[in-house]
């Protein structure tokens, strides 16, 4: 299905309470305002517009479905939006983007969200190619895997974990933002929109075997996304390395460069058999929250390059 060029709300349209200020995002499914409230308070609004299934004419804020055939599936999808919506409402922890509001309005639904300030991840790993630190790696992502264990014991997965969706605030605490691919709860059957995943990032199982989606899918994300923090790009596409997996363990590309409790994490993480990944986000969480394993490999580092100095100035 091709994806339709969709008009954005105009800045300074009224939408319920909130005033739009701008379109700072969006996606094939979704577009995401910067918006105030009632109290004037920055807000973000997350509001379903997919592309291949509808149309928003010009000069109209109404959607519609962009034929007959795509009149269901668009409905269907806004139920998961909508159910999406009401089960992100639930959580309310520091990790997680806060979801204030959901409604219809203007033939959809939209997401109201807390605002946060700071940058991707993703910027982070292209400002700091090949500089970031172990310890940060491992702060970020035992602190984000508290947020993560909060979605999936509300038997919710998100399904796009990658650096452009973990958003680092200001006082660099980590906060699981885009829940685009969350369209359904573990116990729904599976929906009939087009699977929506990142390449790269997405688990062999988000390709093929949907039925077998799990925390371990999260998880090999999880380590896709460390990896990337790692090599400053993503791992080989999980399809492709399904016909020739070309993806060199990374316990053997960082070795010495990282400890190597830290790499056979992530080469755990991205195994294709999603049955010999960590099946816990808490198992994963318990292994990166354990520092006592960076410490030697670092001072057995710096030690090393301290003799290579001496003997090269002496």
């Amino acid at each position: 299905m091709a994806t339709q060029p969709n008009q954005a709300l105009p800045n300074g349209y009224r939408l319920k309470e909130y005033t739009i200020v701008r379109k700072i995002g969006g996606g094939g499914f979704s577009m995401v305002y910067l918006a105030k409230d009632a109290d004037n308070n920055s807000v973000a609004i997350k509001e379903y517009l997919p592309g291949a299934l509808v149309l928003r004419p010009e000069g109209s804020v109404l959607v519609q479905a962009s034929s007959t055939d795509n009149q269901s599936i668009f409905r269907h999808g806004l139920k998961c939006f909508f159910e999406e919506g009401r089960a992100l409402a639930g959580i309310n922890h520091n990790n997680v983007v806060r979801v204030l509001n959901f409604f219809r309005a203007n033939e959809t639904v939209y997401m109201v969200m807390r605002f946060e300030r700071g940058k991707t991840l993703q910027q982070h790993i292209q400002a700091n190619r090949g500089e970031i630190r172990e310890g940060f790696m491992r702060r970020v992502f035992a602190q984000l895997l508290n947020g993560l264990r909060e979605v999936h014991a509300h038997k919710l997965l998100h399904l796009d974990v990658k650096p452009s969706n973990i958003y680092i605030r200001l006082d660099g605490s980590p906060v699981l933002i885009d829940f685009g691919a969350a369209r359904q709860t573990l116990t729904q059957e599976e929906s009939r929109l087009q699977p929506m995943y990142t390449p790269g990032f997405a688990a062999p199982e988000q390709y093929h075997n949907r039925e077998r989606l799990g925390p371990w899918t999260d998880i090999y994300s999880v380590g896709a996304s460390i990896y990337a923090c790692l090599a400053g790009f993503p791992p080989q596409a999980a399809d492709a390395r399904m016909l020739n997996d070309k993806l060199a363990p990374a316990c053997e590309t960082w070795a010495g460069q990282y400890s190597d409790q830290l790499l056979e994490t992530v080469d755990w993480c991205l195994r294709l058999n999603y049955m010999e990944r960590p099946q816990s986000v808490f198992t994963l969480q318990k292994i990166l929250m354990d520092n006592s394993a960076l410490s030697p490999r670092r001072r057995s580092i710096f030690s090393n390059l301290r003799r290579t100095l001496n003997r090269e100035l002496f």
